[in-house]
Parts: C-alpha cells; structure tokens; sequence
C-alpha cells in the first residue's frame, strides 16, 4: 500500500547511514512522561472538603497527550552553566547530506519585535534527522509537547504542507525557559510533536441558542453536575 492509498499514515524517512542509530519518532501514546504514570489519579481538594479527580482523569488533557506522534532528541545533550554540549558521533552523509550535530542556534533578532526576544539570549534549534511525509490534503502542525511544562524548553509552533514539502528536514526552533538549569536531556526527550490536519476552507457561523438547544444544554450541564465520566462514557470517540 502506497503512501497516498492510506489516508491515516504518516511516512518517517532517515538516511540509510543513520538507520538505527538514531532513536526513531513514537506515537505519543506510548510516551507519556513518568510523571504522568506516577501521579494519582485522585487527591485531596480543600474546595471540595474531600478528594477530588486530577487531570489524570480528564480525557481532553490526555487525549491531546496521546495523540500524534513525537519526534526524539537525537542523543544525550549536557547543559552547564549555560553551555550546551554533546558527545554524538554520527557518519557523514553519502548521497545526501545532513546535520551530525542534535542542535544549532538562532540569532535572537529573527525573533525581533515578538515576546521571545531578547538581545543577549539565541534561540536554539534542535535538529530533526527525519523527512516526514503525510498524505495528500494534509499538512502537519509541529507544536512543543503538550503539557510537557517539565521541560526546560518550548518548542515553537509551526504549520507545515508535508503533503507537497517532504524530500528536506523539518528542524525545531525553541525557547530556553530555564537559564539555570543544569543537568541532561537524555537521548530520546521529546522535542516537537506533531498532529496530522486535513486541510479545508473552513468557516465560523454565529448564532444565539434556540429553546432546544438551552434545553440540551441545560441537561446535559445538570448531568455532568450529577455524574462523573459523562465527556467519557457518552462522548469520547
């Protein structure tokens, strides 16, 4: 089955020098960070005078965890007093060339005038050693991971016709967050994750709600006040 006779893939492409010795992009399902594995799924609320769900249990924040697919750090990056380093021996490119190094630089005044800028600080680039392909009539939006507030980092959002634009890489500029962090992110640490978006001319229609609607909207309210686990048991695709 070709790329354009499936609807629902998305085609990841190495150099053959590197096949296997880069970590390779997951669904995000299977990555969730340890943090989320570990955190209770309930815990005390002084509101609520007793537990209460956290987000463990709210199926959008997890929903939007799980979905698409994340794209690795290529290998272990040190960083020490604001220095970033790196022990990564990758082969040189044969018939096409590519980056051997997990990340490069921006200079901060391609982000003049935004709220990122700042005179004495670059932004970093992490470096993306996968050509990404999506099927015709999708483009690919490459946003940080979400609700990783863990890392150092954000990872800056972009839009991207991976349909039409798939033969060159795709590299992730980022903010560092955390001028004193010290300490590594290992090989493997998310840097971008990426969602499929099927593209259309979409429209926006105002409108008040009719006497029907308010109605369903008021039971619906009322059974969610009532219930826990409406959104998933009768709503969650």
């Amino acid at each position: 089955m070709s790329q354009q006779d499936n609807p629902m893939r998305l085609t990841f492409r190495c150099p053959k020098e590197l096949d296997g010795l880069i970590p390779a992009p997951v669904p995000a399902a299977q990555a969730l960070p340890a943090w989320f594995k570990e955190m209770p799924a309930a815990a005390f609320s002084a509101l609520a005078a007793g537990d209460d769900n956290t987000v463990k249990r709210c199926p959008p924040f997890i929903d939007a965890m799980t979905s698409g697919f994340l794209i690795p750090l290529v290998c272990d990056v040190r960083v020490e007093n604001g220095e970033l380093t790196w022990d990564n021996e990758l082969p040189p490119g044969g018939a096409v060339d590519f980056m051997r190094s997990p990340l490069g630089l921006h200079d901060p005044g391609q982000v003049t005038g935004t709220p990122l800028f700042d005179a004495d600080r670059y932004l970093i680039k992490f470096h993306n050693l996968w050509t990404i392909e999506a099927p015709d009539g999708y483009a690919i939006l490459f946003t940080h991971p979400v609700n990783r507030f863990d890392l150092p980092f954000t990872t800056l959002t972009g839009l991207v016709d991976s349909d039409r634009y798939h033969d060159a890489w795709i590299h992730f500029p980022a903010h560092w967050n955390d001028p004193n962090f010290s300490g590594v992110l290992p090989r493997g640490t998310p840097i971008a994750q990426c969602f499929p978006i099927k593209r259309g001319d979409w429209t926006a229609r105002i409108a008040v709600l009719t006497a029907e609607e308010e109605q369903r909207a008021h039971d619906l309210t009322n059974t969610i006040l009532r219930e826990r686990g409406v959104y998933r048991r009768q709503f969650r695709a």
